[in-house]
């Protein structure tokens, strides 16, 4: 089943040069390794969702800065804006999605939200208690220097893989 917010999301990804392959649960593991380019370093996934085995989970300093695609989950995506959070959490979901020059963010349909405010009512507690995180929006880019420059801060290339629920 569709999520209303879906399709302003794909829209606004496209608009933004963001890939996107939809898949189910049982299919995600073959989504992420299609999305990957070179070598792999990821964040396990959602409990019932599986990375394939050659993205790394373990990775240690040197294997983030030669790796090519960082594999995230993602705790919601932002609808209006095209955007993706990412926790700050413990097994390094920030250097992850940051460092390698693509990113591939897997994201669960049913959590969409429609908008910044709802995105804020959703993230706004665990914020106010200390947490932290980022709102990811599209490949880097910066134009400080003159010229664009895409990957210049974060990743020059973003994949989001959808997952969607089973249809009842």
């Amino acid at each position: 089943m569709t999520d209303p917010a879906t399709p302003e999301f794909v829209d606004v990804l496209d608009e933004l040069d963001v890939s996107l392959s939809r898949t189910t649960p049982e299919s995600c593991a073959d989504a992420v390794a299609d999305a990957v380019t070179g070598e792999a370093v990821g964040v396990p996934l959602h409990d019932d969702l599986d990375l394939p085995e050659m993205v790394r989970t373990d990775p240690t300093n040197g294997d983030l800065e030669s790796a090519d695609t960082g594999v995230t989950p993602a705790t919601f995506g932002i609808a209006e804006t095209g955007s993706v959070y990412l926790k700050a959490d413990r097994p390094g979901t920030e250097p992850i999605s940051l460092y390698p020059y693509r990113h591939v963010a897997v994201l669960r349909e049913a959590d969409l939200v429609p908008d910044v405010p709802a995105a804020v009512d959703r993230v706004g507690p665990e914020l106010r208690d200390g947490s932290s995180g980022i709102i990811a929006t599209g490949p880097s880019a910066t134009a400080d220097m003159g010229e664009l420059v895409v990957g210049a801060h974060g990743p020059g290339e973003v994949h989001v893989v959808l997952v969607e629920e089973a249809s009842a």
